[in-house]
Order: structure tokens, then C-alpha cells, then sequence
């Protein structure tokens, strides 16, 4: 087949290339790995986060999640169908985290092998003209070629620069390598700190529980109050350590010179007896704020702390229907606390308390029950009663409160008004229509721990190190040539040099180390020390 002329005036076609299957596979791979695209990724990991700061989630609460999605009824189905409350392990999530890990690794494996054949060769030749270069420098002094240059070899090597000849006049010298070193290092951090976080989602657990003073629990997923592994984690194989809360000790601010800290909060620590597995020695510790125990194959961490009012119920025979320390959540600083107490064993309907706790109570005109002082100078408990289903629907709900959806109120004996309860420590209260009655037996402290494994903690630590150090070296490390030439000088027994310098970033400090150079030389002095 012959290609027709065309006419004088027409433009001749263009035969634009075409791209096969592995083409387009190369020009994918080239976007995928290009910078561009490993920043947009970040970036895009970062936009993709937000939703699981903004919504619950429901491996860390699931009864705060539960209670999100039924108070939104119209939304929360769709966002849960989306994601939106399992944010980390959704597809969509995961998808970018997956092409990050590829676009870094797709970025640092062709600059390893350029960077490694650079370390290899020497630095290139002197160009013809240096006075073309960022910083340039031209003097004659009394020496020979070979002396000129010998001065420069060792002033270079001074520096820690690599130094190599082409010719008999010019000498070639490089430095800042660990500028591009820091910038694999910092990039092959991010890709070790991306496994570790993999390691710690993938074979890491995390629970939360609430243990009164005197009380103990072993590390069982059953014993905790909340508790999310990771897909990976065996629930059977967790360490079956014991802690027990010997004191829970909380010290506030109490000095009336010190007026506008009064109240504050001064130490919390918990003294702790604990065995690395049932039946085995025990060991004392003390958890504090900042100073968790490290068990075998666990960290405990203090993470808060409060008041357990003691209480008993019992039915109008006098047989025990719920007893022991509930934890109540403080609300401020004066430790006003929010608490239910459910009682399941009540007949004919289940029984459920809510109301406060106040371990310095008050009553305000216009507030009501408060707390002037979050120590326990006179405890009080304000209640309110209420009768039906404690767990509708079986859904999960906090220790802290009673979902009151499927009950209602109980109301006193005549009917006038809902029962509202106050008990001091040692008072005993008589429900109406034969439930029963309520005591308020004392005060316990509780203890609230986080209890955490991640098996991929040092190397996130161990990698965030390496990302630190690297991108200080890559920012403040400078990529720096230095070229000298000599020839021969004005007049007998002298030699022109010539030194030119270029580098790749902005460089202050460039115009000094080509002064300072040519002063090591013989040449005019330098203004500035390099």
C-alpha cells in the first residue's frame, strides 16, 4: 500500500499512536506511581478519616452507636449501609489505604535504584564555561597546576565531599547525598508505618471496663465492658491476666489560700495487685495518669475514675434482688454523676433506677441537686423509678443509662406525682405498691482502665522516628557540585582558578563554601565563614 502526496494547500494526516492492553497497564503504573499521585492519596486517606471522627463508631461504642442510628431514623440506615460508623474496615477505606501502600512503594523502589548506581559512579566532569554556574569564583596565585588542584582535593574532602579528576585541570567534587538517603528513608518510613498500623488493626484489640475498688477481672473478651478485636484476633487466645484494685486515690485541691483552684484535681493513681495469669504469684504496681502497666501481652492504661454508690434491692419478701457497686460517669468537675441501676430480677416487670450521684450534694434554688466539691463530704443519691423492658430489642446500651422507651414512670402511692428518691449513705427507702425497697449502703471508688494490645506499636513508633529523621535530613541537607579548574596565570609562576558551584535547591550557604574554597587556596579572603 503507498501513501498518497497531499495536494498543496491540504494538511497531511496525523497517525496518532495506539496504546494496547500493556500500554494502558504502563501508563496506569506510571500514574499510580508518580508523586503527584502518592500526595493526592494522602491527602485523600486524610479526607476519608473524617467521617469516623464525626460519627460513632461502632468497634469503639457500639451503644452510643446503636443509640445514634435510632435517633436518626431516616439517615442513620443509609449511613450505616455506607460505612459511615465501621469507617476503618469499610471497603472504600481500605481501597485507598491499599493504593497508597502500592503508589509509595511503586515510588521508592526506581529512586532506590537511581540513587544507588548515583553512589556508585563519580561526580561528572567540570562544564566548559563555570561562570554559568549558581556561584562562581576566578583568582591567580603563585603555585603550579598540580598544587592548585592538590589544595582544592583536600579542602573538598574537608568538607565531605566526593572528589574525582576527568582530566589534569579540573577537579569534580559532589556532596549531600543523605539529602536524597533521608528522602527514601522518609518515604520507606511511611510505608513500614502504613504495615504497622495494618499489624496493630489486623492483630490488635482494644477494651475498656470499669473496676470498683476490692473487685478484680481477668483479660477475657466476656469480662469487659467493651470490647473490639481486630478481624484477626483469636478472642480465646488473649493472656488471662488478673488485676485486682486494692485503692483508688484521688486527691483534689482543698486549701482556702488557694481559692481559684479549689476543687481541682491534684493525683489520681490506683494501686493494683495483678497476676500474669490465674493461680500465679501476685505483684503490686500502681497505675497512674502517663504511667500504665505493661502486662504480658496487654497495657493497662488508667483512663478515668469516679464513684460507686453501693446499693441493695429488695422485693417486698426481703429476697436480695440486686446488690453491689454501680458506677456512676461524673459530668464536671464536682463530680456530679449520671447513673442507672437496672434491676432484672424484679417481678412482674424489671425495675430500673436513674438519677445522680453527688459526693458533696446541695440543693441549689435554681439548679437543684448539685455537687459543690468532688470530694465525698455529703453524699447524697437523687433517683427516679421506672418499671417495663430494660433492654428493648436486645440492643446493646450504656452501663450509664436506662433507655426508657418501653417503660414508665412509677408513680407514688396516690398518684400525685412521679417517685423521686434521696438517699444518704445508710437510709433505707420503701418503693411504692409493694416493689420493694432501696438502700443505699456506702461509697466505692471505681477505676476505669483501657486495656490495649498492638503488636505493631513499635514498629509505627520505630517508623515514625525514621520518617522524623528523614525529612529533617532531606530539608536541611543540601545536594551541592564543586568544580575547579586551573590554567595558566598572567605571568610567570602563577596559575588561574577558577571554582564554580550550582545545586539543585535554594542555597544561601553556596556563595560562602565557594569564598571559603578559594581562601583554603591562597585566594582573597572570605567575608563570611562558610
Amino acid at each position: 500500500m503507498t501513501a498518497t502526496k497531499p495536494e498543496k494547500g491540504e494538511r497531511a494526516a496525523v497517525t496518532q499512536p495506539k496504546l494496547g492492553p500493556l500500554g494502558y497497564l504502563r501508563f496506569g503504573w506510571r500514574q499510580l506511581t508518580s508523586m503527584r499521585t502518592a500526595l493526592f492519596l494522602l491527602l485523600l486517606v486524610a479526607v476519608a478519616a473524617v467521617p469516623g471522627s464525626v460519627f460513632p463508631q461502632r468497634s469503639l461504642d457500639p451503644a452510643r452507636t446503636a443509640d445514634w442510628i435510632a435517633q436518626h431514623p431516616d439517615a442513620g440506615p443509609i449511613l450505616d449501609r455506607l460505612g459511615a460508623f465501621e469507617v476503618y474496615s469499610t471497603p472504600w477505606f481500605s481501597a485507598i489505604y491499599l493504593l497508597l501502600f502500592i503508589s509509595l512503594i511503586g515510588c521508592i523502589i526506581p529512586r532506590t535504584s537511581q540513587h544507588w548506581k548515583v553512589l556508585r559512579s563519580k561526580p561528572p566532569r567540570a562544564p566548559k564555561r563555570l561562570a554559568r554556574l549558581n556561584e562562581h569564583l576566578a583568582f591567580e596565585l603563585e603555585a603550579t597546576p598540580e598544587e592548585a588542584l592538590d589544595q582544592a582535593r583536600q579542602a573538598l574532602r574537608g568538607r565531605r565531599m566526593r572528589v574525582t579528576s576527568h582530566d589534569e585541570t579540573t577537579v569534580s567534587a559532589e556532596g549531600g547525598y543523605l539529602k536524597e538517603v533521608g528522602n527514601l528513608a522518609f518515604h520507606i518510613a511511611l510505608v513500614t508505618l502504613i504495615v504497622g498500623f495494618a499489624i496493630g488493626h489486623l492483630y490488635g484489640w482494644k477494651a475498656d471496663i470499669l473496676v470498683p475498688r476490692g473487685d478484680s477481672f481477668v483479660s477475657t473478651a466476656t469480662r469487659y465492658d467493651t470490647f473490639a478485636p481486630g478481624p484477626l484476633v483469636d478472642e480465646s487466645s488473649l493472656s488471662p491476666f488478673v488485676v485486682r484494685v486494692d485503692e483508688m486515690k484521688a486527691r483534689f485541691e482543698d486549701s482556702d489560700v488557694q481559692l481559684a483552684q479549689r476543687g481541682q484535681p491534684r493525683a489520681f493513681r490506683a494501686e493494683v495487685t495483678y497476676q500474669d495469669e490465674p493461680g500465679g504469684p501476685e505483684q503490686h504496681a500502681e497505675v497512674a495518669v502517663n504511667h500504665p502497666l505493661e502486662m504480658d501481652g496487654a497495657t493497662i492504661f488508667l483512663l478515668g475514675n469516679g464513684y460507686a454508690p453501693v446499693v441493695t434491692v429488695k422485693d417486698a419478701k426481703g429476697e436480695v434482688l440486686y446488690t453491689g457497686a454501680t458506677p456512676f460517669l461524673a459530668q464536671d468537675g464536682s463530680y456530679r454523676s449520671v447513673g442507672a441501676i437496672k434491676v432484672g430480677a424484679a417481678q412482674p416487670q424489671q425495675l430500673g433506677f436513674v438519677g445522680l450521684f453527688l459526693p458533696t450534694s446541695y440543693i441549689d434554688p435554681e439548679l437543684g441537686p448539685v455537687s459543690v466539691f468532688p470530694d465525698v463530704r455529703n453524699p447524697a443519691l437523687a433517683l427516679s423509678l421506672y418499671e417495663g423492658d430494660l433492654f428493648p430489642g436486645g440492643r446493646p446500651q450504656s452501663v450509664f443509662a436506662l433507655d426508657t422507651k418501653t417503660m414508665k414512670k412509677v408513680e407514688t402511692a396516690d398518684g400525685s406525682d412521679a417517685v423521686r428518691l434521696w438517699l444518704q449513705p445508710g437510709e433505707t427507702e420503701t418503693l411504692p405498691g409493694g416493689r420493694g425497697t432501696i438502700t443505699f449502703d456506702g461509697i466505692e471508688r471505681f477505676a476505669g482502665f483501657s486495656v490495649r494490645y498492638d503488636p505493631g506499636k513499635w514498629l509505627v513508633l520505630g517508623s515514625s522516628l525514621v520518617a522524623l529523621a528523614g525529612l529533617i535530613a532531606s530539608l536541611t541537607i543540601k545536594r551541592r557540585r564543586v568544580f575547579v579548574r586551573v590554567r595558566d596565570g598572567s605571568g610567570p609562576g602563577l596559575v588561574a582558578v577558577e571554582i564554580g558551584a550550582l545545586t539543585r535547591d535554594d542555597d544561601d550557604g553556596l556563595g560562602r563554601i565557594v569564598a571559603r574554597l578559594g581562601e583554603s587556596m591562597g585566594g582573597p579572603s572570605a567575608d563570611d565563614d562558610a
